[in-house]
């Protein structure tokens, strides 16, 4: 049974700074490989390379796949530019060397070289609307398995990005969230998530196993976390459930017959 985990994508890109790179869950630069059930919300994409392989039975993209077409190029500028963009912001929070154990306000985060996160990063947006966190990382990101991103009170068009100046790597069912951008490679270990975001790397490839990567980000949604798919029934089951509303409409008729002869009586 095939269960569709996709809805139309719509990120809230609050700073402006993502282009085309924001219709893509996905954005490789060398080579773009997936192992397992990989579900992608929007586009799937690779420039200057050609080869994606690991897409095909049981694994959906929502969108379009590129692969160095003219969009694909235009996203990748607008990618690099827009990592640019974010490390040349002025910080709030300067020379990170860890993630501590307090809820986050929204903000510019400076860690001088690499970052790792494990247990749980909470990001409280107060409420506010049309704000932003950004984690400029000097060199790798690394998350421990099972680590977890987590986004609270939640406003109208917040946004979360993570640039990294080197490589991140996701550890095993680490359920992050944001827009995360590398200059080197993404890898995603098995079974891990981003709930509203993408995966872009600048000049390396993006590794799969297993992932699902973007969902409903719409305005007021920060959350992004994927809608509850209905399970479609198999027709088994879809026939069973027209023999129990047959059952069910045949009780009612009985019944009414019954109730209009003692009413004739």
């Amino acid at each position: 049974m095939s269960l569709s985990l996709i809805a139309t994508v719509s990120k809230a890109d609050t700073l402006n700074v993502l282009g085309a790179s924001d219709l893509f869950s996905v954005l490789g630069a060398t080579t773009v490989t997936n192992t397992g059930p990989t579900h992608l919300a929007g586009d799937l994409g690779l420039s200057p390379g050609s080869s994606i392989t690991g897409f095909g039975v049981g694994t959906t993209v929502g969108g379009t796949t590129h692969i160095s077409d003219s969009l694909a190029n235009t996203a990748q500028s607008n990618a690099a530019s827009g990592f640019t963009t974010l490390q040349g912001l002025s910080t709030t929070n300067t020379g990170l060397t860890t993630f501590s154990a307090v809820a986050y306000t929204p903000g510019v985060y400076d860690f001088s070289s690499s970052a790792s996160l494990t247990g749980t990063l909470i990001l409280d947006f107060q409420g506010l609307n049309n704000t932003s966190f950004v984690f400029n990382i000097g060199s790798a990101l690394t998350t421990a398995s099972g680590s977890i991103v987590s986004i609270i009170n939640e406003g109208t068009n917040d946004s979360v990005y993570w640039t990294v100046g080197s490589s991140a790597t996701l550890g095993t069912t680490t359920s992050f969230q944001g827009n995360l951008i590398a200059l080197q490679s993404i890898t995603m270990n098995t079974g891990a998530t981003i709930g509203c975001g993408n995966a872009i790397a600048l000049n390396g490839a993006v590794t799969l196993d297993t992932n699902t990567i973007g969902g409903s980000c719409n305005a007021g949604d920060s959350t992004g976390v994927p809608p509850t798919a209905s399970p479609v029934p198999e027709p088994a089951s879809i026939g069973m459930l027209g023999m129990g509303l047959c059952g069910i409409a045949g009780t009612m008729w009985m019944r009414t017959r019954r109730i209009v002869g003692l009413a004739r009586n």
